[in-house]
């Protein structure tokens, strides 16, 4: 049941910020059913006992080909509904927390979460450019397939 709503409440955390840019509104549900799937990926990695770091990778994955997905299918850009998508996985927590840890000079945790926060954005770049670049690849694959058999 935790993940029930813990997905529910990334869908609707997600659907305030496709609101907050402007998404189109026919993208609103997608985008926010993209980021409370990415955030159960997250979850299902943390309960398999997998890092912060690890679970972010894999939840910025299911966003990023799930969001390519859709961007195929419904002719829109990716970005619609990847960076609305990706909000529940960004390290907000850790940054705060390094915050709170500076000013309260407790240096080594600072350390400790801002590297943690440092390391799950890179997660985030890394899961977006490898989905980004597995989306133009199919996508070229494909055009590439349709202009050959439409020259013969």
């Amino acid at each position: 049941m935790t993940y029930f709503w813990s997905a529910i409440f990334a869908f609707f955390g997600t659907m305030g910020f496709t609101i907050l840019f402007n998404c189109p509104k026919k993208s609103v549900f997608k985008a926010s059913l993209i980021g409370a799937l990415g955030w159960t990926g997250y979850m299902l990695t943390v309960d398999s006992g997998q890092s912060v770091i690890t679970a972010t990778f894999v939840g910025a994955i299911t966003v990023g080909l799930i969001g390519e997905l859709f961007a195929n299918k419904f002719r829109s850009p990716a970005t619609i509904f990847i960076i609305p998508g990706i909000i529940p996985l960004v390290p907000g927590y850790g940054i705060y927390y390094t915050m709170i840890s500076i000013i309260t000079k407790d240096y080594n945790t600072a350390t400790t979460k801002g590297f943690e926060a440092l390391f799950v954005a890179l997660a985030i770049a890394t899961a977006l450019i490898i989905t980004s670049t597995v989306g133009r690849l199919i996508r070229n694959n494909k055009t590439s397939h349709i202009m050959y058999y439409t020259k013969s």
